[in-house]
């Protein structure tokens, strides 16, 4: 049977309502990481890395506002109107929301075939043609940007691998350059074809968690994440996707994703960057705030 239309209708009234409520609301963020205590803290990640401990590192923080009140499903639209990720999505699990404008894939299946697409390399959007021209030779050109892609590029073929036929792994691109509304990304992708014999579940599970979101080698990376860090990332750079009627699958990056815990009224975003060598802290905290700058923007 089908639902009442005055039903419908007053529901549909009481969406609007709160969806107008919050057009214009104002939401100050904390940050938990000041950047004095961030550029320390790369410091001491690329001691690591100069004594050989690990060779690339993700290193993200997170900006936050408590006793929060908003309507999740507009806050979304906000979002991902002013980043139009290609792997946006809303996700709700009880009094739990992600709001999620992610650009990037974490891995797919389509047919035999598997697919990954890390991305590690960023430009701001300019404001002309001939800037975003230049901005994207720039970042193709970058020998730092270009080291950090290849790096999860190798890690990603060795997890592939994991779930392949052998000699099946191949880098179908590499150091591509996207735009999206407010980003250049360098993004490289890698495919292979799976063992029959693997179930799909464990072809995740063998990349799981992703590259790009930890670092080389992943498990020492992840332990310093777990040091270094000042709060549990949760879902964030974790993946939210589905799997379709044929088999195939499509999973996603938490990334430029705000979070809401409805019970505790606490909002919750992160950025993050890839620390090596040659990472210059200050030009890494400042690519953090150029990724933070669309959720500060939305509730100005």
């Amino acid at each position: 049977m089908g639902e009442n239309p005055d039903e419908i209708i007053s529901s549909i009234k009481k969406i609007a309502e709160i969806s107008s409520s919050t057009n214009n609301y104002k939401i100050k963020f904390n940050q938990r990481c000041s950047r004095e205590i961030y550029i320390k803290d790369v410091k001491d990640l690329k001691e690591h890395i100069r004594n050989g401990t690990i060779y690339e590192i993700n290193y993200c923080q997170e900006f936050y506002a408590i006793n929060t009140e908003i309507n999740p499903i507009e806050v979304f639209k906000k979002l991902n109107d002013k980043n139009g990720g290609s792997f946006s999505c809303y996700f709700k699990l009880d009094k739990l929301h992600a709001m999620c404008t992610s650009p990037e894939r974490f891995i797919c299946k389509q047919g035999e075939k598997i697919i990954s697409q890390p991305i590690k390399g960023t430009k701001k959007v300019g404001l002309s043609d001939d800037e975003n021209k230049r901005l994207k030779r720039q970042l193709l050109e970058d020998e730092k940007e270009r080291a950090e892609n290849v790096m999860i590029v190798d890690l990603v073929r060795n997890d592939l691998a994991k779930s392949a036929i052998t000699g099946t792994v191949k880098v179908d691109e590499l150091f591509g350059i996207y735009t999206y509304k407010t980003v250049h990304q360098m993004i490289s992708t890698i495919s292979a074809v799976k063992q029959k014999d693997i179930n799909d579940v464990d072809v995740i599970r063998n990349a799981f968690p992703m590259g790009s979101m930890t670092g080389a080698p992943k498990f020492t990376a992840m332990q310093l994440i777990d040091k270094y860090e000042k709060v549990s990332r949760n879902l964030y750079s974790g993946s939210i996707g589905y799997f379709d009627p044929n088999g195939d699958f499509d999973f996603n990056v938490v990334i430029r994703t705000l979070l809401y815990n409805e019970n505790k009224k606490y909002l919750s975003y992160s950025t993050g960057s890839a620390i090596t060598l040659d990472a210059d802290e200050e030009k890494e905290y400042e690519e953090c705030m150029l990724k933070a700058q669309s959720l500060f923007e939305i509730f100005k």
